[in-house]
C-alpha cells in the first residue's frame, strides 16, 4: 500500500487519471443516490432495493446488446420499463408501509431485494455480464491518461437526466406536487393534492432513475444478480453525506465518491474496493453521529 502511494505521489500524471475515471463515473452514483433522496424525503421511506433496480436496468442494457441493439438505447428504456414496475410495485407493497415506523419500511424494501436477487437469478442469468457499447477509449499526455468514451457519454446522460429532473420537479405540477408533498402531506391533502398519487409517482420516478443509471453501469462495468447491495450502500452513504432535497450536494458527494473510490482501489488493491466503500460507510456514520451528539449539546 505504502508503495502505491509513493508511485502515485511520483507521477502525478498516473494520480490525474485515477482521479479523472472516478470522477466520470460519480455522477452516475449521484444519480442513484438522489432517487434514494426522493423516496425518503417524500415518503419517509429507506429504499434497500435501491441497487436491484439498478442491476435489472443493467441487464435491460445487457440484453439489448445480445439482440443487436446499442446499449446506449436502453438507457430510457430501462428508465421506462422500471417507472413501470415501481409503480407496481407501489401498489402493491409500499403503500402499505407509507407513513408507518421508518423500521417497516426497511424490512418491506430489503423482502422485495431479495425477492429480486433471487427473480434475476432464475429467470435471467447468474453469469456477471457487461453490455458491449462498441466505443473506444481516447489518449492523452502520451498514452498516460486514458478516457473511455462511455464514460464521458455516461457523464454526460446522467447530468442531462439530472437537468430534465430538476426542470420536472421546479415546473411541472407534478414536480410541485412532489415538493410539497415532501414539505408538509397533511397540508398538501388539504389542498387537495392526491398524496397517494405522489407517493406512486415518486417510487416509479425513484425506480426510473436507477435503471437508467444501471444501463450506464452495465457498460461501464458489469452487472450480476447478487451485485446490488453496494449500489444501494453507495447511494445511502451520499446521501447521508449530501442531505435530504440537496441536488447539488449529492452531485458533489457522487462524485467525490467516485474519486475516492477509484483511487482506493488502486492503493488498496481492486480486491479492497468494495471494503473501502463499506468501510467509509460506517466511518460516514460515526461522524454525523457525532455530529449529531455536538449539535444536540450546544443547543441544550
Amino acid at each position: 500500500m505504502i508503495e502505491n502511494i509513493l508511485l502515485l505521489l511520483q507521477n502525478p500524471v498516473a494520480l490525474l487519471d485515477l482521479v479523472l475515471q472516478g470522477l466520470l463515473v460519480g455522477a452516475v452514483f449521484a444519480l442513484i443516490a438522489y432517487g434514494m433522496a426522493l423516496v425518503w424525503g417524500v415518503m419517509n421511506i429507506i429504499n434497500i432495493s435501491q441497487g436491484e433496480f439498478v442491476i435489472l436496468g443493467g441487464f435491460i442494457a445487457f440484453y439489448f446488446s445480445q439482440w443487436g441493439i446499442s446499449p446506449l438505447f436502453a438507457v430510457p428504456a430501462a428508465a421506462g420499463a422500471l417507472y413501470a414496475i415501481g409503480w407496481v410495485l407501489y401498489r402493491i407493497v409500499i403503500y402499505r408501509v407509507v407513513d408507518k415506523d421508518l423500521f417497516i419500511s426497511i424490512l418491506a424494501t430489503f423482502g422485495i431485494s431479495i425477492s429480486f436477487q433471487q427473480i434475476m437469478n432464475e429467470a435471467l442469468t447468474a453469469d456477471v455480464e457487461v453490455a458491449n457499447h462498441g466505443l473506444g477509449t481516447w489518449s492523452f499526455v502520451g498514452g498516460d491518461i486514458t478516457v473511455e468514451q462511455i464514460r464521458l457519454v455516461a457523464l454526460v446522460f446522467a447530468l442531462l437526466i439530472g437537468v430534465l429532473l430538476a426542470i420536472y420537479m421546479r415546473r411541472s405540477r407534478a414536480g410541485q406536487a412532489i415538493r410539497a408533498t415532501a414539505q408538509n402531506p397533511r397540508a398538501a391533502r388539504i389542498m387537495g393534492i392526491n398524496t397517494d398519487q405522489v407517493y406512486a409517482r415518486t417510487y416509479a420516478l425513484n425506480a426510473a432513475l436507477c435503471g437508467a443509471a444501471g444501463a450506464l453501469v452495465a457498460m461501464i462495468w458489469a452487472v450480476q444478480a447478487y451485485g446490488g447491495l453496494v449500489y444501494t450502500v453507495r447511494a445511502f452513504m451520499i446521501v447521508i453525506l449530501a442531505g435530504l432535497g440537496n441536488l447539488v450536494g449529492v452531485i458533489v458527494a457522487g462524485i467525490g465518491l467516485g474519486a475516492a473510490e477509484n483511487l482506493a482501489g488502486f492503493i488498496l488493491g481492486l480486491e479492497f474496493q468494495i471494503a473501502f466503500v463499506f468501510g467509509l460507510l460506517v466511518v460516514v456514520l460515526i461522524y454525523r453521529r457525532i455530529r449529531l451528539g455536538f449539535a444536540r449539546r450546544v443547543l441544550s
